[in-house]
């Protein structure tokens, strides 16, 4: 392939008007160079350059400040529930019980602890998946052109970008030919854009219409260019955005709003039960006050359960741990339990839903219209016609030839992935040429290029020359109209025959066809000569009574995984809109591929919300599913009037446009591989592999969670007011109190922790994603659930006081020590096979399966292990003031069976109504 010269191709001066107001560097060149004091041709000196170095800083997006280590600590003691946990060890303290205080403050500091760690964990994968966005640049300095740091770069500054290159800073284009850029990442649009030096305009138009700005971070897929620096760091577009999140408030995620209502409705409870036990203790038992007092602070103490937070802690980080193994780094630990709450999911269409890899899709030539298989950029597929594998086609061969030789991407495969260095479009022909084993370098070296007519944006064609066999041939591609307007012959069945009129119009008709479904129409031709003079190749010469070969058309196909996702989002109550800087049309093609829509009823541009109120956007947020050619401003609007309408609002995406309503949202999620560092750094969720079908997954994965935080928070608070009331019931008959301090704090702290973790690793159940998203309003303890933890508090409560009369009356009559003892290993039991119960308010343990989660089995045997240990090892047994038993155990396990079996009467008597 010959080398191509750097020649920047004139063009006329294009005047646009728009409604919008503002033109800083939209004028003409020369008012812009002079305006920065610059030169055009030798750029900027080098004491100048240093000079603006030092006065504006480098040319760096400042990424969101890491929070410091105390900040972090701060937070963790502002939780509701480690306030109250921190005031009942210093009730605790000061009435004497020093070693329920020690263990109390110690779950606090672990809590913190691992909270830190998981989040560190988190901070440290996302810079792990950072990456640099442009190294360097080439600018021009001192009339040299030289290699600079792109920090280094100031406005001013008149650098060169060429194919391949990542814009390193805002620049207003001073020359350019064949520029075209992808930038996917700020505006959303699939296909590169294509820019004009030329272009003047005398009023502000938008990001994705300005032909003659290249923008930082894009990618120059196609041409070369010299422009002029007009903003660096936080002040280009993707800066501006970056900055504005910083203004954007965090917001409580919902299970951070019910534990923090569980704790004030503890804090409340912890209160009242301590004036209530308090009063009827005084007036009951005639003890003193203090004797009152102390039994009171110790039963309140009980009624708090201790193990939540640190249970709820290591829950969420097993989470976090379980989805980083399924491809999704969460940086919060609250984060994980959000995801099951999800009810909306707003996912950008470029590089999330599709696979930003242009792949061609349809041909059409022979009058016949053939199906291509396979996507992205990895070259494997067929091309099917009536479902038929076509073998041999002399028109699919030739059309397949001429879109890899003109051409000027190239297909490289690098770390075991194909990627396209170059044109995405043209990427996509070299795709479908080798899915039939026409390989470039092959072919380029069979048939070298000699000369070309290079692309640009007034003919809408290209053609190069290249040897074959004894004769020479011009090899066209281009705009589908142009393409067959300028073609007098057409290929079919192998022979040139006349291009007649019927037959143009049938291939317009097929281009119309094409279009209609969304899809990229490019057209092929070529044009033999016996020889060709340098002074003939122009396009009036050459690009005219060509053959006319065939039709290709093209889209950013969706993500394979991406359809059943969006199914299984459908049948969970979650709905999912696409929100994207596409066209309408090709953004409708992909929503209705995947199922997101099936009326264009449903599709709507951004602009059309640019007038509205927010009554009327909240409104067309119910009824709309695809919302095309937006701006980073109509995302946020959509997202907040989702919230608006109850929705917990999850929102994908890659790009700095997308970042403003990834921070707006309940859950922002950033692709992985494909997502800028400021969509990353705005993110709560990451997806390593920029795969749809993840989000899905972590959704379940929430949805298991947050169940299983229910679960054990129904175990700990159904064990804990059991407590309460077998305490207060028997000091309101006139009992002594069933139980002592440590006893309390041994139950609290100990017996029911292991069980309670347990629970937090219980399987999810097998209609999980089957369910509708719970309601965010809705408390922890609700429903079935709530009624379930009634009944057995009272099972519990019912079967240990039994106990405790059979041991004081009948069993150990006197001797409140045995009495303890029957009460301390009742209650203990029953609670242990509680656990077992609480798994599911819906399937019975039989359905379940007993042995479906081992840990539990495990849990439980360590607590009446641990409970054994106490009461038959003698220094032990005197510390915690228990009686030695052995045929007493009859009387208690017949009794601690009782609340297993009414939770389990209780769930198939739900079910029957």
């Amino acid at each position: 392939m010959c080398q191509k010269s750097f020649l920047f191709v004139k063009k006329k001066i294009k005047i646009k008007k728009f409604k919008e107001v503002g033109m800083d560097y939209l004028g003409q060149k020369n008012d812009i160079v002079k305006k920065l004091d610059s030169d055009s041709a030798r750029g900027l000196s080098s004491e100048l350059a240093a000079k603006r170095l030092e006065e504006n800083g480098p040319n760096k997006i400042e990424s969101k400040k890491k929070k410091s280590l105390g900040k972090k600590i701060a937070e963790q003691i502002i939780d509701p529930m480690v306030i109250l946990l921190i005031v009942a060890s210093i009730v605790s303290a000061f009435t004497g019980d020093k070693v329920e205080c020690f263990i109390i403050i110690a779950i606090v500091i672990i809590n913190a602890i691992m909270s830190i760690i998981q989040e560190g964990k988190a901070e440290d994968s996302v810079e792990a998946l950072q990456k640099m966005s442009s190294p360097e640049a080439s600018v021009i300095r001192d009339g040299k052109k030289i290699k600079v740091k792109a920090e280094e770069l100031v406005v001013g500054d008149v650098v060169v970008i060429e194919t391949g290159d990542i814009v390193p800073a805002d620049m207003r284009l001073l020359e350019s030919s064949n520029l075209k850029i992808d930038e996917s990442s700020l505006t959303g649009e699939s296909v590169a854009t294509e820019k004009n030096s030329e272009a003047v305009y005398d009023s502000e138009v938008g990001i994705g219409d300005r032909e003659n700005f290249a923008f930082s971070s894009t990618i120059v897929t196609y041409g070369h260019a010299r422009g002029i620096v007009t903003q660096t760091g936080s002040d280009t577009e993707m800066g501006k955005i970056a900055s504005s999140l910083h203004q954007v408030e965090d917001k409580d995620t919902p299970l951070q709003r019910q534990l923090n209502k569980l704790s004030k409705l503890l804090a409340i409870l912890v209160v009242v039960v301590c004036i209530i036990v308090f009063v009827v203790g005084y007036f009951r038992t005639g003890d003193s006050l203090l004797d009152n007092l102390m039994v009171a602070v110790s039963l309140a103490v009980a009624a708090i359960p201790e193990g939540l937070t640190a249970v709820v802690t290591i829950v969420l980080s097993i989470g976090m741990n379980r989805m980083a193994e399924r491809k999704a780094i969460v940086k919060s630990l609250v984060s994980v339990e959000t995801l099951g709450a999800t009810t909306a999911i707003c996912s950008d269409k470029t590089g999330t839903l599709t696979q930003n890899e242009m792949t061609i899709t349809k041909i059409w030539t022979n009058e016949k219209e053939y199906e291509v298989e396979g996507s992205g950029y990895e070259p494997k597929g067929h091309i099917k016609l009536n479902d038929e594998k076509i073998e041999d086609e002399e028109n699919i061969k030739l059309l397949m030839k001429i879109s890899t030789l003109c051409n000027d991407a190239d297909l490289v495969l690098e770390d075991k992935q194909y990627k396209i260095i170059g044109d995405p479009t043209e990427g996509a022909m070299l795709t479908f040429s080798e899915k039939w084993g026409i390989v470039q370098e092959d072919l380029e070296k069979k048939h070298p290029r000699i000369e070309e007519i290079p692309f640009d944006s007034d003919r809408k064609m290209m053609t190069t020359f290249h040897n074959v066999e004894e004769n020479y041939k011009a090899m066209t591609k281009g705009a589908p109209d142009i393409i067959i307007s300028n073609s007098s012959k057409i290929l079919l069945n192998g022979e040139i025959v006349d291009f007649t009129q019927d037959l143009k119009q049938k291939a317009m008709d097929e281009n119309k066809n094409l279009a209609k479904q969304a899809l990229r129409v490019m057209a092929y031709a070529f044009r033999e000569f016996d020889s060709i003079k340098n002074e003939d190749l122009t396009s009036e010469n050459i690009e005219k009574e060509m053959v006319f070969v065939g039709l290709t058309g093209m889209i950013d196909p969706p993500r394979p995984e991406a359809k059943k996702a969006v199914a299984e989002c459908h049948s969970s109550g979650i709905d999912v809109l696409m929100i994207t800087g596409d066209y309408l049309e090709t953004a409708f093609a992909i929503a209705r591929d995947l199922g997101i829509a099936d009326s264009k009823d449903q599709a709507i541009e951004g602009k059309e919300l640019n007038n509205m109120t927010d009554v009327e956007i909240r409104k067309i947020a119910k009824e709309k599913r695809v919302f095309a050619r937006v701006s980073p401003q109509n995302k946020v609007q959509l997202v907040n009037a989702l919230q608006e309408n109850g929705e917990i609002v999850a929102m994908t995406g890659d790009g700095v446009n997308d970042a403003p309503a990834i921070k707006n949202a309940d859950i922002g999620i950033s692709m992985g591989i494909t997502g800028t560092d400021v969509a990353k750094d705005t993110a709560n969720m990451i997806l390593v592999d920029d795969n749809f079908a993840t989000i899905v997954n972590a959704v379940e994965e929430g949805r298991i969670i947050f169940a299983n935080i229910r679960k054990f928070v129904s175990f700990l608070l159904s064990c804990n007011i059991a407590e309460v009331l077998i305490v207060f019931l028997s000091i309101l008959f006139g009992l002594p109190s069933p139980l002592t301090p440590i006893q309390l704090l041994w139950l609290n702290l100990v017996t029911d922790a292991f069980p309670a973790l347990a629970l937090g690793v219980e399987p999810g159940e097998k209609d999980i994603m089957e369910r509708e998203p719970r309601d965010p309003k809705e408390s922890i303890i609700s429903g079935d659930l709530r009624n379930s933890l009634i009944v057995q508090s009272l099972a519990i409560t019912f079967a240990v006081l039994i106990s405790y009369i059979i041991g004081l009356k009948l069993i150990f009559p006197g001797n409140i020590e045995g009495a303890h003892t029957m009460v301390f290993a009742t209650l203990i039991t029953s609670e242990l096979l509680r656990a077992f119960s609480v798994r599911s308010t819906k399937y019975t343990l039989k359905e379940l399966g007993i042995g479906s989660n081992k840990q539990l089995i495990k849990a439980n045997i360590l607590s009446f292990a641990l409970l054994l240990i106490v009461m038959y090892v003698g220094p032990l047994r005197y510390l915690f003031e228990l009686e030695l038993i052995t045929w007493q155990w009859i009387i208690i396990l017949a009794l601690a069976f009782i609340p297993l079996i009414l939770g389990e009467v209780h769930k198939i008597s739900v079910r029957k109504k």
